[in-house]
């Protein structure tokens, strides 16, 4: 059976390769799942399906999901739920805030899903959680990964402006295989990177792209040479693994040594660092990125 693009469903059924076969303990999860039910607080690690989860709750770390659960876009790489959102929680900052000092973390990422029904897009929301974090510990790193939060200068500046000492947005693909990221635009995105650069040159920032799309190494050299185009020095490359069959399934199962390949291609062509393997994801080890300043 083909599914759209000539792609195989087999494809979707091979087994993982050796490399790709880290174990999620249910049992490791359960004391930070508890403490996050409490506190109400959302993570990407769960809403996400990410497989390092086990390996960062271990470490009692965390990257917070914040403006709910539900995303208004419908990519079909991401397990992140789809649907109409609601309204986000006003308590939810403080929460979080209060989260990081229990957990004791020096290094905070902070995400969400796409929020197109908010006419700001969220940031006011960002900024308001970044003021939480700070106001308790000001020695706190702050990261941002925010959606493109269509282009809108105004909230781009409030992110610009929030506090945060690095904000990511990612790519996540080449353009030729931008139907998996529906509702975004790759020219878009690397735009909203310039323009927070532009609005407050004193911030990093910081992109992601997966891996296993059919993409080429090419592609992959001339997206490199874009970030760095709009001042982009920090970057994450790792491999997509598809949530469910309903998403768009896996075309290859990288090798790690293409994962260093494009790390030391993209160090020399002059990124300031770059985390690439098969398990990398945008803030999995976010605090390493600033630590090679």
């Amino acid at each position: 059976m083909l599914l759209k693009g000539g792609i195989s469903m087999l494809n979707k059924m091979k087994p993982k390769p050796k490399w790709l076969r880290k174990k999620i303990s249910l049992n490791t999860n359960k004391e930070l799942e508890s403490m996050f039910l409490e506190s109400r607080v959302n993570t990407v690690c769960q809403e996400a399906m990410c497989p390092n989860i086990s390996e960062c709750f271990s470490q009692k770390n965390a990257t917070f999901l914040i403006l709910g659960t539900i995303c208004t876009r419908t990519c079909s790489f991401c397990a992140v739920s789809k649907g109409k959102p609601v309204m986000p929680d006003s308590n939810e900052p403080q929460n979080i805030a209060l989260t990081v000092k229990q957990l004791g973390l020096k290094h905070v990422v902070i995400t969400s899903p796409t929020r197109d029904d908010l006419s700001d897009g969220g940031a006011k929301h960002f900024c308001k959680t970044v003021s939480a974090i700070k106001a308790m510990d000001d020695s706190i790193v702050v990261e941002l990964l925010i959606p493109d939060m269509k282009e809108n200068r105004e909230s781009l500046e409030m992110i610009a402006h929030s506090g945060a000492e690095i904000i990511g947005h990612n790519l996540e693909s080449v353009p030729r295989l931008y139907s998996v990221r529906k509702g975004s635009d790759y020219k878009r995105s690397l735009r909203v990177l310039k323009l927070l650069v532009s609005l407050n040159p004193s911030i990093k920032t910081k992109s992601g792209i997966m891996l296993g799309f059919g993409e080429r190494d090419e592609e992959v050299e001339i997206l490199m040479q874009d970030l760095l185009d709009v001042g982009c020095k920090y970057l994450s490359i790792g491999q997509y693994l598809s949530p469910s069959s309903h998403h768009t399934p896996v075309v290859e199962y990288v090798k790690p040594e293409r994962f260093e390949y494009l790390r030391k291609l993209g160090m020399d062509m002059g990124f300031k660092y770059i985390k690439s393997s098969p398990y990398t994801r945008s803030s999995y080890m976010a605090h390493e990125y600033l630590d090679a300043r």
